[in-house]
């Protein structure tokens, strides 16, 4: 049951046994989707809310503006992909069998849209630096796994070699979900991938 009001002259929908947090779940998944596939110039605010089933309006409550959100979006992915470097016993298997997993599902799945959206630009200044800086981290936190200190001037040969497996499955998720995309490729599974892709995450970061 959908009961509407008006607040200050705008007509806001009040959905009835939905809370605001869950709202915003709703509206950074939607976004983060559609940013992902369509990106931000193409995306508008009314096609975001009606993906989340919500009245447009409540995008500039909860998030100010289509800018925000994108960077609500951002801050998401950060959280999904960061390393938790305060684990001693990680190891960079493990930091690769979690890489990997974004990767393996099909364009239609939600895991490879952390990294997509890593792709797409904003046109916001404030947004496309939160960006930068989850790739930068992204790659800070592998380094800090296989022991290296990423503030060392001595790491900068091994942090290149991070972003290099980082941008090898951007690529992947890029060409995977592209309509461009080619066979065998767009139609692999996460068990013909595995065994290709970690030999080649090893190589790029195994100690040495």
């Amino acid at each position: 049951m959908v009961r509407r009001r008006l607040v200050d002259d705008d007509d806001v929908e009040v959905r009835t046994g939905r809370d605001s947090a869950a709202t915003r779940r709703s509206l950074v998944r939607a976004a983060r989707r559609r940013f992902a596939t369509d990106g931000y110039r193409a995306t508008t605010v009314r096609q975001i809310a009606a993906d989340a089933g919500v009245n447009v309006a409540l995008i500039n409550r909860y998030f100010v503006s289509k800018e925000g959100l994108f960077e609500a979006c951002m801050l998401r992915t950060s959280d999904e992909l960061d390393i938790d470097t305060r684990t001693p016993s990680t190891t960079v298997d493990e930091v690769i069998t979690k890489m990997l997993a974004h990767v393996g599902t099909g364009p239609d799945g939600d895991d490879p849209l952390q990294l997509l959206l890593l792709l797409r630009s904003s046109g916001d200044e404030a947004a496309d630096a939160v960006r930068r800086r989850i790739l930068l981290q992204y790659a800070r936190g592998i380094a800090t796994v296989a022991g290296r200190d990423p503030d060392d001037p001595r790491s900068e040969p091994f942090l290149l070699r991070a972003e290099l497996a980082i941008s090898m499955l951007l690529g992947i998720v890029m060409l995977r979900s592209s309509s461009a995309a080619v066979e065998p490729l767009a139609g692999a599974g996460p068990a013909d991938l595995d065994g290709p892709l970690r030999a080649a995450l090893r190589a790029l970061l195994a100690d040495g």
